[in-house]
């Protein structure tokens, strides 16, 4: 099966500029084939440093959204520590994960639904085979995680806010 993801050039900039600063992240726009600061995963995947994300206009949105995602998923310890490796646990992952899908709704040029086909197309991996499986059938405790650390309220929203502890 052949597929491909949505990239940051294929968006308007401005929509993920506007929804990151809701939660205090600022984007750098790299030049094209210019190495990626703080990419975990290399080039074109996107880059996070402090409350900084990093892309390229080949970077893929869902590595936009992941990244911006563990920034507001971590505790403000080791955000304020953040260079390149969000480390985490599998709880904070989940939320990540969850948040990515949610956020997407939120960027006019995309969906929820084209988030999670991304998600799979770039070999994201879960327990019931597919992101809209797990997202629909699996993430009820992720979702609780969420609420929990007020990043979504009860009804799945975002708070606009980042974790605190």
């Amino acid at each position: 099966m052949s597929c491909s993801v949505l990239l940051c050039r294929d968006i308007d900039l401005g929509h993920l500029r506007e929804l990151l600063q809701r939660f205090g992240i600022s984007i750098t726009l790299v030049e094209d084939n210019a190495p990626i600061p703080g990419s975990w995963f290399g080039e074109p995947e996107a880059g996070i440093i402090a409350t900084t994300l990093y892309i390229r206009r080949d970077t893929p949105v869902h590595s936009a959204l992941h990244e911006s995602c563990h920034l507001i998923c971590m505790d403000s310890t080791r955000r304020a520590q953040l260079h390149t490796n969000a480390g985490g646990d599998y709880d904070e992952e989940n939320g990540v994960n969850y948040l990515e899908i949610t956020l997407a709704d939120y960027l006019p040029t995309l969906s929820s639904e084209r988030m999670m086909q991304d998600m799979d197309c770039w070999g994201y991996t879960f327990r019931l085979g597919s992101a809209k499986a797990w997202f629909e059938q699996d993430s009820e405790d992720t979702h609780q995680w969420l609420i929990d650390h007020q990043l979504i309220n009860n009804f799945g929203a975002p708070t606009w806010k980042l974790r605190n502890l």
